[in-house]
């Protein structure tokens, strides 16, 4: 899409930088300190079911060894001792079975002892059950510390994005902001939950299962040993390859939320256009690209299983083997190749588990440095403490050699002075980008002045709170902006305290708004969606407005805010504000004659600049730049109104 709207698909924002892995995952990790006892208590549960998990096998090893020595026993002569036995057997040839059998504790004539197997059978379920129920407690534990963390962030991303000035949302798409504040947060609270608890009791048994493979034989510990740096090599190596990858894919999320939210939104002019091929066509090519970054990080990250599988069936075949032979050597005995082979097992797992939750951990981690991005951008300056504030607020409005630019290299508004008193009503007019409503959104502090100032009532808004000063200031936007709601509560937002509905529906008559009101099914509890579907245009800018009168302002800002209503409805609304605005400071930014012809001050702004002001004859009589505005803009409306 040309001009405008393809600079309105092109992405921006700060994140095409890499990834800084080690740093962003230490910041995440750090977001659990409010959480410190219930990770203590995690670790406490963990670490205690893993250690009866690494001693359950040792167990299970006994009951083996029992059972065997019962069958061995069974079949040697009674009466006579274990030695005499394996001394028997080797007199005859049998020395390489007398070697095996010595580490056996077997009694000649002796079968199984069923007894003991029962009880250590038993010890080894209780074992299990109570490892089981601790795990089940940290798997808790880790829910409320995850899901407690995400609240916080969430809280501290809404705090945050109060707090950013007004340009940082007009250089990114807001799509992709909110992909960030929700797909983002989502992603970090689901893979932490996924994984942070598997983490630690991977990591942990992996320690514990060591001290008892060294415990059960050295040698064999070793020999599993072996393929840990085969393990590591394989896991740094693909983690490498894919996180990229995952950096990618979110960044794309991102930008194809933001393409999906613009085209809902202008839906109704995506179609006016004809431009429905030409969306889907951007949409498709910002879907493939999601599909190919997500496909190569999970593909990338996917084969880190079977790779850590192969090495751990190769260290299963390793302790199979030379356990045996140690078993032949008479050096272990049946049950403590079997512990072995079961801690074989119980050490590679958690490194296969570790190696393929690197996937969950970098796109969990690609995620969080997309939130961090949001809570490190730099924000408004901070309101003066205490603020200061205008002994009576009148609505004097004064501004002194105002200078202010959106690029250091592009000035727009320099040396700009004006003085406004209290109840006049002030026009602003001039061509698109004379910065009409950047003069608004000064006053406003949304932006801060390069240079020279702005008072009101005497002082400098810059030492007032935000709060302070827009608590007096009342406005009205060409866009209206509803949420989902009744009526009457939209209405009800522009006042600072609880109001009744009497007043509700006195400001509604005020601005017109009442009748068209009543006839809608519920009447003032209708409810209506953000986009305020089942009301016009008109209808919607009415409803707004009946909001300023609710605020009762000292300062009225009006931005083309009867640019949607028909002309009937404006002199209704017009004869309505003139009396809102008795008494009180009145900035209008707007094109509608009767607004125009019925101010006490017009002012003519071009290149940031007032050209020329005065009232509306006086300027028509000088025959300059607002003659000329007037004749190209309103002779036509002057026809239709005379």
């Amino acid at each position: 899409m040309a001009g405008p709207a393809g600079r309105m698909m092109a992405g921006t924002g700060p994140d095409h930088h890499s990834m800084d892995f080690k740093g962003s995952g230490k910041r995440l990790m750090a977001q659990f300190k409010p959480e410190r006892l219930t990770i203590y208590a995690l670790l406490i549960c963990v670490t205690v079911s893993v250690a009866l998990s690494v001693v359950g096998p040792k167990i299970l090893g006994r009951a083996t060894d029992l059972v065997f020595a019962g069958i061995i026993g069974r079949q040697m002569p009674a009466g006579s001792s274990k030695q005499e036995v394996l001394d028997s057997m080797r007199e005859r040839g049998e020395g390489s079975v007398a070697d095996m059998l010595r580490s056996t504790d077997f009694t000649p004539g002796k079968g199984i002892d069923f007894d003991a197997v029962g009880q250590v059978l038993l010890l080894a379920l209780a074992v299990f059950v109570v490892a089981g129920v601790l795990m089940l407690a940290a798997t808790r534990l880790v829910n409320r510390a995850v899901n407690r963390t995400m609240y916080r962030m969430r809280e501290d991303v809404q705090t945050k994005l109060s707090r950013l000035p007004l340009s940082y949302f007009d250089k990114r798409q807001r799509g992709e902001v909110l992909s960030r504040a929700t797909n983002d947060i989502d992603n970090i609270g689901q893979t932490l939950q996924q994984s942070m608890g598997q983490l630690i009791n991977s990591l942990l048994t992996i320690i514990g299962v060591l001290v008892m493979m060294f415990w059960v034989s050295w040698l064999l510990a070793l020999v599993a040993l072996v393929t840990v740096p085969l393990s590591y090599a394989v896991a740094t190596r693909v983690g490498k390859r894919s996180q990229p990858h995952f950096v990618q894919q979110w960044r794309t999320t991102g930008k194809l939320n933001a393409h999906v939210e613009e085209m809902y939104t202008g839906h109704a002019l995506v179609k006016v256009f004809g431009r429905q091929e030409e969306s889907a066509q951007q949409f498709a090519e910002q879907n493939e690209a999601l599909y190919e970054a997500g496909f190569k990080a999970q593909f990338n990250s996917g084969i880190m299983q079977p790779l850590m599988m192969f090495v751990s069936n190769l260290t299963y075949v390793l302790v199979a083997v030379i356990g045996g032979l140690r078993v032949a050597a008479g050096a272990l005995s049946i049950g403590d190749v079997q512990a072995f082979i079961q801690y074989s097992r119980q050490f590679s797992m958690p490194l296969t588990q570790v190696a393929s939750m690197a996937n969950l951990v970098q796109s969990g981690v690609a995620s969080a440095e997309r939130v961090f991005e949001i809570l490190d951008a730099e924000e408004q300056g901070t309101d003066p403490m205490p603020g200061a504030k205008p002994e009576e607020l009148r609505g004097r409005v004064a501004l002194e050699h105002v200078s202010f630019r959106y690029d250091p290299d592009k000035p727009l508004i320099e040396d700009l002075s004006l003085k406004v008193e209290p109840g006049h009503t002030v026009a602003i007019v001039g061509p698109t980008g004379a910065g009409k409503t950047t003069l608004v959104n000064l006053l406003m502090r949304f932006y801060e002045v390069s240079g020279g100032r702005i008072s009101l009532d005497g002082v400098d808004i810059a030492k007032m709170s935000r709060d302070e000063l827009r608590s007096g200031i009342g406005m009205v936007l060409q866009d209206t902006w509803l949420f989902g709601g009744t009526i009457a509560e939209n209405i009800a937002y522009g006042a600072s305290r609880e109001v009744t509905r009497g007043e509700i529906e006195e400001a509604a008559r005020a601005a017109h708004a009442d009748r068209f009101v009543r006839t809608l099914p519920d009447g003032y509890d209708t409810v209506i969606d953000d986009e305020g579907s089942g009301v016009s245009a008109g209808e919607k800018q009415l409803i707004t407005i009946a909001r300023a009168f609710l605020s009762d302002p000292v300062i009225l800002v009006l931005d083309e805010a009867t640019s949607s209503v028909d002309t009937r409805t404006e002199v209704l609304i017009q004869k309505a504000m003139a009396k809102l605005a008795h008494g009180r400071t009145s900035f209008v930014i707007a094109h509608r004659l009767s607004t125009i012809r019925d101010a006490d001050t017009i002012l003519v702004m071009e290149n940031g600049s007032i050209v020329e002001q005065g009232a509306h004859a006086d300027l028509l009589a000088a025959d300059g730049a607002y003659a000329r505005l007037y004749k190209a803009q309103f002779a036509q409306a002057v026809a239709e109104v005379d």
